[in-house]
């Protein structure tokens, strides 16, 4: 049995916000890293084979951004949002994190950061589905699932 005032947590509003938020932390944070530290971009997409550097700049900073938008805002684009990061997420892997070839202290370190970066596909798929189901807040402010139709086909 769920205790009440976990149960009024999970149900909530502003607690559903904050996870979307948590869980797009790495995206936008980076976002903002980028935009603060852009001088650092050319040699970063150089480094690992991304020229010209400029397009993939910009294509990872819309990503970044506008993927974590979708995904806090939740509802209708969500799944946009999330299969978006997700998509991304995907890519670093052999681009930026190819444990395989790799040795020693190295090749673990980017083998956990992949490990991450699974979860964090993980949680994204989570939300995705859970913005294709109806979630409405009843009068009390808790949020309750409705069942979707069946998809027609």
């Amino acid at each position: 049995m769920t205790p009440n005032w976990v149960a009024a947590t999970l149900q909530s509003r502003s607690f559903l916000l904050l996870a979307r938020i948590v869980l797009t932390t790495p995206f936008w944070g980076a976002g903002i890293q980028h935009l603060v530290q852009y001088q650092t971009i050319p040699g970063e997409m150089a480094h690992f084979g991304l020229n010209p550097a400029l397009p993939y700049a910009i294509a990872l900073i819309v990503t970044l951004f506008a993927g974590s938008a979708l995904v806090i805002a939740g509802g209708k684009w969500g799944w946009l949002g999330a299969g978006w990061l997700g998509v991304f997420t995907a890519l670093t892997i052999p681009i930026c994190h190819a444990f395989w070839n790799m040795q020693g202290a190295e090749a673990m370190s980017e083998f956990r950061t992949v490990m991450e970066h699974i979860a964090i596909i993980g949680g994204l798929m989570v939300l995705a589905i859970l913005d294709q189901v109806d979630v409405r807040a009843g009068a009390d402010g808790r949020l309750t699932a409705i069942p979707a139709p069946a998809p027609q086909g």
